[in-house]
């Protein structure tokens, strides 16, 4: 009988984690672009370039400073 407690177990959590994942895949299909965002505008400040905001969220992009 133990045996099968532990298979029991196992697919238990084996669906928790499965549970988990498609959330967590949904949460980043949802704020994906904002995620980029984040990223690029702190990929611009180590580059020394400044964020331009897109049209829509991840559409930004880093663009050289002028200098006068």
């Amino acid at each position: 009988m133990q045996r099968n407690q532990r298979g029991q177990a196992l697919v238990e959590y084996v669906l928790i984690i499965a549970l988990v994942s498609v959330i967590i895949i949904g949460i980043v299909n949802v704020l994906g672009g904002y995620l980029k965002d984040a990223i690029t505008k702190t990929s611009c400040s180590v580059v020394d370039e400044i964020y331009q905001k897109g049209k829509n969220p991840g559409e930004g992009k880093c663009v050289e400073k002028i200098e006068d």
